[in-house]
């Protein structure tokens, strides 16, 4: 799908960007996993763009950049337009364009679907909250937050960990606030008025850290490879090996008259 053929696309249909989306379904249905529905995602996805006029005209800017944030939140099998998926305008090349970006819903739900643990804490820490977590001590962070409190105070930490299936506790990932300045720093756009570092600061903060545990959990993508590889091992092993033909005992030819051995044939292998 190249940019002249997306922006083909949008002159020669009436109603602009949302029409786009619903031409390219079938596009955008074969590159989602199997348990994303094609009408839902693409419903989604033109009732964001018709429902914020700056998404709709930075959509209609570089119709190739829509695309292609569609086509990686479609791969990934995430909802464009919610905190699993953000769309959002940036300025690029004098105008504004599409820039799809993943939230902290988004890599949490990439975790879950692996089907290797059976929860994930993603928590932000702030002035007035109570942490402690000391690796090698705790196998968990402490953290007390008083609800009475009017304003808890800016955020200073943020922490993440997954609980296994067998109960055993992932890395804890723990990031400070320097440490989330420098990620965001290294976020095309995360200046503008527009992104979702200005607008969903918390949630960002949650997303850089749940980004970090997935180097230490599976994520669906690796989960599903290992699951693949090991079947395929498995069958390897199971697999009967060719046996050489028992030797005849010595003085018997074809033609001699004696015993004959019967050989048993599974079903399985014939």
């Amino acid at each position: 799908m190249t940019e002249n053929t997306v922006s083909n696309a949008v002159a020669t249909r009436d109603t602009g960007p949302g029409a786009m989306v619903e031409a390219y379904r079938a596009d955008l249905a074969t590159v989602m996993p199997s348990h994303v529905k094609p009408d839902t995602f693409v419903r989604l996805a033109v009732g964001v763009l018709r429902r914020d006029r700056n998404l709709a005209q930075a959509a209609a800017n570089n119709p190739a950049a829509l695309m292609g944030a569609l086509m990686d939140a479609a791969q990934l099998g995430l909802t464009p337009g919610t905190e699993q998926f953000y769309l959002v305008p940036r300025r690029a090349n004098g105008r504004t364009e599409i820039q799809g970006i993943r939230g902290y819903q988004g890599e949490i739900e990439l975790i879950y679907r692996a089907g290797a643990v059976s929860s994930v804490i993603v928590e932000v820490v702030r002035e007035a909250d109570v942490f402690r977590y000391a690796p090698g001590r705790d196998e968990r962070p402490h953290h007390e937050i008083d609800w009475d409190v009017a304003d808890r105070g800016p955020l200073r930490l943020v922490y993440a960990y997954a609980v296994m299936k067998d109960g055993a506790t992932s890395k804890v990932v723990v990031l400070n606030r320097q440490q989330v300045m420098d990620a965001k720093a290294m976020s095309s756009g995360s200046d503008s008025k527009y992104s979702p570092w200005q607008k969903h600061e918390e949630a960002m903060w949650m997303k850089t850290a749940a980004h970090r545990l997935t180097k230490w959990v599976p994520t669906s993508a690796e989960y599903m490879r290992e699951q693949l590889r090991a079947h395929a091992e498995v069958a390897a092993e199971l697999r009967p090996t060719p046996t050489a033909p028992a030797p005849q005992p010595a003085g018997l030819t074809d033609t001699d008259e004696g015993p004959i051995e019967a050989e048993f044939i599974d079903d399985e292998e014939a």
